[in-house]
């Protein structure tokens, strides 16, 4: 639904939990010298070799196909990733980054639990319209990126005026699952949740949904996320 939205002066929070917007925030915290989006497997890899960066990203879920590396924080540890440039591509999250970028988006940050407080602290001081891009799942709406939204809302909504229902709804969804976000996801058997879980990934989805365990603020520029 972002062609509903007038992005030219907003922020643009990209969110997806699970797990690239994770992901991305977990390797920068670790000390990758930039995240590139892009969205397609045949742009990463040619991307790659060109800069001698490491290529990762997912297709359903799973490592795409050409591609050494997956989607989840956990293969980004310091010791891996500190100095090196990734270069990205998943599902639903660069997808996303990319549709914002051609609809002229004011500036893109990208957002998950694991930057909760980052990601808040920045929109209160920019002190410009916000529009939350839940990337879900191939266009169909998922819990975890609502939580987030959510999540957001409920910190700043005192420094913004919201008059928008989704807003609402979703801010209503996280105060009902806040204390345990993995449990209402497995009492809901979310989709996302149901889905990676099929993986093996129950470790992956508990950090993704775990606040500040990588508090640092993506901000893309210049075809390039960095560190604010």
């Amino acid at each position: 639904m972002l062609h509903l939205y007038d992005l030219n002066h907003a922020v643009v929070v990209i969110i997806d939990v699970l797990r690239a917007t994770s992901t991305i925030a977990t390797a920068l915290y670790n000390g990758a010298k930039c995240v590139i989006p892009v969205d397609s497997v045949a742009k990463c890899i040619e991307l790659g070799r060109q800069i001698d960066g490491i290529t990762a990203g997912e297709r359903d879920g799973m490592i795409a196909e050409g591609l050494e590396h997956g989607n989840s924080p956990f293969e980004y540890s310091r010791d891996f990733i500190n100095n090196r440039t990734l270069v990205l591509t998943t599902t639903n999250g660069t997808k996303l980054l990319h549709m914002a970028l051609e609809r002229g988006a004011g500036q893109i940050v990208t957002g998950s639990f694991p930057n909760l407080s980052a990601v808040c602290d920045f929109l209160i001081a920019q002190n410009q319209p916000v529009v939350l891009g839940c990337a879900a799942w191939k266009d169909r709406i998922n819990l975890e990126d609502m939580l987030f939204a959510g999540a957001v809302i409920h910190r700043v909504k005192n420094h913004f005026s919201i008059n928008c229902d989704s807003a609402q709804i979703a801010e209503s969804v996280y105060l009902e699952a806040e204390k345990d976000l993995y449990a209402f996801m497995k009492a809901k058997d979310a989709s996302h949740y149901h889905r990676l879980m099929g993986f093996g990934l129950e470790k992956d989805i508990r950090y993704c949904l775990t606040p500040d365990v990588a508090n640092v603020l993506p901000l893309y520029e210049n075809g390039k996320l960095i560190v604010l």
